[in-house]
């Protein structure tokens, strides 16, 4: 067979643009080459629908043995009782505990997707804002941190069957505790979608939300360092709040409805390929390579976070208790649009975001999202930031000197040539 030098072609070209760049998009980091080539295994060829035990082709034991190992080692680290490792995406984890647990027209409570909340928290460009009544708390307009009385106001207004908490541009912790006792007042459901701070929750360096949120959902492939995917979770199992029972008369546990969600209910073959990496990657979460990891990672945020507020940018919140931070650029006199247009001209990659109470719309934005799980896998330290803080600002301060610019650019390639990404790749 002919190789598809092409493909092959614009693979290398994204390698070296992932190389010489800096990746500052909060969602995006780097996994360990093992974990990238357990991608491009056999495993691929394999249908398993169903679990591991349960399936519905044969030719399963190894799949089986690979998927266990995942469910086992996800487990350990967050010490739960329940894992699904099956989700494409977080959003399909997401969609799944929705399918579990509601009905079409139910009422649900999420973070607003203008205060930083995410698309399938009750967006109407979303599953979730078209099949269910969807109704949002927001963040408080002086501090920029949930305003946890406006979702307790709501929640006992509307009486929501469920209440969704995390964020995609989000940079403080949770009171998980709180937003439970609210949801056992009213008799709803907690969510808590922890995509993005997952992998600081694992080392508990965050709140944990397990002992206070019913279903916990994840990507794995943000700060927990894995393959694109998505995960479902729960420290404790319960018996439905539906009163629904299998065929012997017998109440199902909420793991039964989440995987008859997951499979049949909005996914077909799981995709074992991507499980086998993601079981390598939950295998390092448990190491103390990673416990280290996560920490600089939290101290890389707080590092960026300083040297822009000392260049006078405005932080949403004030600073950052995660991996990322939410800048509004209106003081700056440049859009979010602008801002992430320039920088990726610089060989910086970042995204613009809307900041809450923004004036501009989601295709301009006010603000710019920047996040350092990316660049600390590279190796980078606190003493690092201040250099990505002075060429960010150098670029949007002269956004429209494309000479510099270009400048700009050149010191980055130079600076990144010290952490070099994936070097036995030649």
């Amino acid at each position: 067979m002919q190789r598809d030098t092409i493909v092959f072609d614009l693979i290398r070209k994204e390698l070296e643009r992932q190389r010489h760049g800096i990746e500052l998009i909060a969602s995006e980091n780097f996994t360990s080459l093992q974990v990238m080539q357990a991608m491009g295994n056999v495993m691929t060829n394999k249908y398993a629908e169903g679990y591991p035990g349960r399936r519905y082709y044969g030719g399963c034991e190894i799949v089986d043995q690979t998927e266990q190992l995942a469910i086992d080692r996800l487990k350990q680290i967050f010490n739960i009782e329940y894992a699904n490792v099956q989700p494409h995406s977080g959003a399909q984890a997401n969609a799944a505990v929705a399918l579990a647990c509601l009905q079409p027209g139910d009422d649900i409570l999420g973070l607003d997707l203008s205060m930083g909340g995410h698309l399938t928290h009750g967006s109407a460009a979303n599953y979730s804002g078209k099949l269910y009544k969807a109704h949002f708390y927001g963040v408080k307009k002086e501090d920029g941190r949930v305003d946890y009385e406006m979702l307790e106001a709501k929640a006992r207004e509307i009486k929501p069957k469920m209440i969704i908490c995390g964020a995609s541009a989000y940079s403080r912790d949770w009171d998980y505790a709180r937003i439970r006792k609210v949801a056992d007042e009213i008799g709803a459901l907690v969510m808590a979608d922890i995509a993005h701070p997952a992998g600081l929750i694992a080392k508990g360096l965050l709140n944990d939300p397990f002992d206070h949120c019913h279903i916990v959902t994840s990507t794995t492939h943000k700060t927990l360092r894995g393959p694109r995917g998505g995960i479902i979770m729960m420290r404790k199992d319960f018996e439905n709040p539906f009163g629904l029972t299998d065929n012997k008369g017998n109440i199902r546990l909420m793991s039964n409805l989440i995987d008859l969600a997951v499979f049949p209910g909005i996914q077909g073959g799981p995709l074992e390929h991507v499980i086998a990496a993601k079981a390598i990657a939950f295998g390092e979460i448990l190491s103390d390579e990673y416990t280290q990891y996560a920490k600089q990672v939290q101290t890389n945020a707080q590092a960026m976070a300083k040297a822009f507020m000392e260049k006078d940018y405005q932080i949403i919140s004030g600073g950052t208790d995660n991996h990322l931070m939410l800048i509004d650029l209106r003081n700056k006199n440049i859009s979010g649009k602008k801002a992430e247009q320039v920088l990726v001209q610089a060989d910086i990659t970042a995204n613009k975001n809307m900041v809450p109470y923004d004036d501009r719309s989601a295709f301009v934005t006010s603000g710019i999202r920047f996040g350092v799980a990316a660049i600390t896998t590279r190796g980078m330290h606190a003493e690092h930031m201040q250099f990505i803080v002075n060429a960010i600002d150098n670029v949007l301060m002269n956004a429209d000197d494309a000479a510099l610019i270009n400048k700009v650019k050149s010191q980055v390639n130079e600076f990144m040539g010290q952490f070099v990404l994936y070097p036995e790749m030649g």
